[in-house]
């Protein structure tokens, strides 16, 4: 069982930057999966990781 927010560790541990190939890590706060190879990051709605570049926040 989950708790709600976001699936599974080891599926995050998994996911890698669709840009970059480069790995990725979990902001839980903002409720993010963060490439800093790409600056970008990837939203997480309703416990899916969004992993368009369109949808994507751009980091300074």
């Amino acid at each position: 069982m989950t708790d709600g927010t976001i699936a599974d560790r080891k599926m995050l541990e998994a996911l890698v930057c669709p840009m970059t190939h480069a790995p990725l890590s979990y902001d839980p706060d903002r409720q993010e999966l963060v490439s800093k190879a790409a600056h970008l990051a990837y939203p997480i709605r309703g416990g899916i990781p969004i992993m368009l570049e369109s949808e994507a926040r751009k980091l300074e």
